[in-house]
């Protein structure tokens, strides 16, 4: 099929989101009075594991801030499959690294050992930390019923000062439906994120907004990701908070850092570092920036950073759950 280049006035951008036209689009933006070209290149369902989506992928016209939008409708259970999901806490202070998952402070990873639990009083310099009893095992949410009264943003106080973690059988039943614009839009101005979530793995996984760390510390309680960034809260099952190079990635036939999935506004989320171990620096506010081959895209944040993208040049679509 013949590609189809259309330049278009940036104030024409809104009623291109209306067409069924699945082939590269191109927008104009007027930047500091100089035309810059904005190459936007449809969304390819081909990339996502098909064992990890529910159903058949489907095509539906959707309302989005008011304006009729015709979507990819992609239904998951949110279960990781290239990778084991977890572990997330140790057991006793004197488990190594390798029975725990990661988590972060000031842009670094930290190793979750039995030691880094013991000392976390140090760590955060506050004496009110102390994740684990007299005979060095460390408390953790290890049942359905004390993950769902330690998972959210106000803490039930009998599980303050607890490591935090959810398994994946606890929510394998629920059904996440994203609805992602078959044809992105980008827009001069920065979006807010759609409801539920930044984006989609290619393995079905909801890419997530920050962890809210200022609720988990005030609660003296740690909720630790895997190393392949994740973890699982009440809302959504399993789900990622930073990139680790875990999860399929398409390839680039340059030196470009391989593509991990889309945001929820359809643009492409790309891993940070190129084949050459560098990172773009010449992103823009949100993580993105455009070239000729791919097009407006983002790329994720650095594992430490909770952050894997910061907002959306683009309309976003919408995340539904269902429990």
């Amino acid at each position: 099929m013949k590609h189809l280049v259309a330049i278009v006035a940036i104030s024409l951008i809104i009623s291109s989101c209306k067409s069924n036209q699945k082939t590269d689009n191109q927008t104009t933006q007027n930047t500091d009075n100089k035309e810059l070209a904005i190459k936007i290149k449809p969304v390819n369902t081909d990339y996502f594991i098909t064992e990890n989506i529910i159903g058949e992928i489907s095509e539906e016209k959707v309302d989005l801030r008011g304006i009729e939008t015709l979507c990819y409708v992609i239904k998951t259970n949110s279960q990781a499959s290239e990778h084991q999901m977890g572990p997330w806490c140790p057991r006793h202070i004197d488990d190594g690294i390798e029975k725990a998952g990661i988590w972060f402070d000031n842009g670094k990873v930290y190793d979750v050992s039995g030691h880094f639990i013991a000392n976390l009083d140090e760590f955060y310099d506050d004496d009110k930390w102390k994740l684990y009893k007299d005979d060095g095992s460390i408390k953790v949410t290890d049942t359905e019923e004390a993950c769902l009264s330690a998972a959210k943003p106000n803490v039930d106080e009998d599980y303050h000062n607890y490591c935090v973690e959810c398994l994946p059988e606890y929510f394998k039943n629920q059904i996440t439906t994203y609805y992602i614009p078959v044809t992105p839009t980008y827009q001069n101005s920065s979006q807010r994120f759609g409801r539920g979530g930044i984006g989609l793995a290619f393995n079905g996984v909801k890419f997530d907004p920050p962890a809210p760390t200022h609720a988990i510390l005030a609660a003296h309680t740690i909720a630790p990701l895997d190393d392949h960034g994740g973890h699982v809260n009440p809302h959504g099952g399993y789900h990622y908070h930073a990139v680790t190079g875990s999860t399929k990635e398409i390839t680039q036939s340059d030196t470009h850092a391989p593509m991990i999935g889309y945001a929820i506004d359809g643009f492409g989320i790309y891993a940070l570092l190129d084949k050459n171990g560098t990172q773009p620096s010449d992103l823009d506010e949100c993580g993105g920036h455009s070239d000729n081959e791919r097009g407006y895209h983002y790329h994720a944040g650095a594992p430490g950073d909770n952050q894997i993208i910061k907002c959306l040049h683009g309309t976003p679509g919408r995340i539904d759950l269902q429990e």
